[in-house]
This record gives C-alpha cells, structure tokens and sequence, in this order.
C-alpha cells in the first residue's frame, strides 16, 4: 500500500471512529433506538466501503503487481493462485 492509499484509509478509517463515538454517545444519552440503528447501519455500511477499497488495492498491488516490488513483503513467497486463495477466504470472511 502505497503511502497516498495509505493516508486515505486512515483519514477513512478516523471518520468511522469519529462516527462510533457519536453512536456511543447516542446510546448514553438515551436517543431514539431507531436512531441508533440508522447510525449503526451507516457504520456498518463505511466499514464496507474500507474494506472494498482495501481488497482493491491489495489487487492491485499483491495480486496483479505480484513480482514487479509493488507487493507487501508478507505476498512475495506467495504465487499469484495462492494470493487470490486467500483474497478469496478473506472476503469470505468479510462478506459474513
């Protein structure tokens, strides 16, 4: 990942903080349940959103760019099959 990606998904990932504390907050002043739970889905929903834009960079990067230095030190033992094997488990996972 390269730093550009990298400093977006943490300014992403500071918006979804800054989101569940507002849920928090929310649960401790007693808001509407309905309120919550839209709060919660729209969470829920960028949390997806992250994930989706992390898979695709380590496409890009591990999988496609395998072999020219773009990869993450942990992927080059890796083969391209063995990379999309476990890209395949891990969006299992995140698709639950």
């Amino acid at each position: 990942m390269d730093a550009e990606v990298r400093q977006a998904m943490d300014r992403r990932l500071a918006r979804i903080e800054g989101q569940v504390g507002g849920l928090r907050r929310m649960v401790a002043d007693g808001k509407y349940c309905v309120d919550i739970l839209t709060q919660l889905a729209a969470i829920r929903s960028a949390l997806d959103q992250a994930g989706a834009e992390l898979a695709a960079c380590h496409v890009k990067t591990c999988i496609l760019g395998h072999g020219t230095g773009s990869e993450h030190e942990q992927s080059k033992p890796m083969s391209q099959e063995e990379l999309v094997d476990e890209l395949r488990v891990t969006l299992s996972r995140l698709m639950r």
